[in-house]
């Protein structure tokens, strides 16, 4: 039986939105799903790190992320099983600079994304980490 695919997500906050990130018609999984930036850790490395790497490598933007979860659940890649951990992140600097991975990002409200994405436990995320505590005052 394969292990689980550990994934963390960042939902990234400016001004009260949140970036939603469309995954790119040519993803082996979730090809045309609206998400936040996401993607798996690599053996070795710790949570945090491969967040600040995949948010390099996804969108280019300069971040502080809250370093305490604010969701962790269950999911499948495909056919394997995944845990995904959720962080907040507030925007910094920076312009949107997407990858390959996604073919197009928007900066929506809490309810904009849970309408276009079919990632419940995601929006769940969402509206928790736009919150005056963190980032929705940003």
């Amino acid at each position: 039986m394969p292990g689980f695919v550990l994934a963390v997500a960042a939902v990234v906050i400016r001004e009260g939105r949140v970036l939603a990130m469309k995954r790119s018609a040519t993803k082996d999984a979730g090809a045309g799903l609206w998400e936040t930036l996401s993607g798996r850790v690599e053996p070795g490395e710790q949570p945090i790190e491969a967040l600040r790497r995949e948010i390099a490598e996804e969108c280019g933007l300069a971040v502080e992320i809250d370093p305490r979860p604010i969701d962790a659940y269950t999911a499948r890649r495909g056919e394997a099983p995944m845990i995904v951990v959720v962080y907040a992140a507030r925007y910094v600097d920076g312009e949107v600079v997407r990858s390959e991975e996604h073919d197009a990002h928007v900066w929506w409200t809490p309810d904009e994304f849970r309408s276009h994405s079919s990632l419940t436990r995601l929006a769940d995320a969402v509206d928790r980490a736009v919150t005056p505590s963190f980032g929705a005052s940003t």
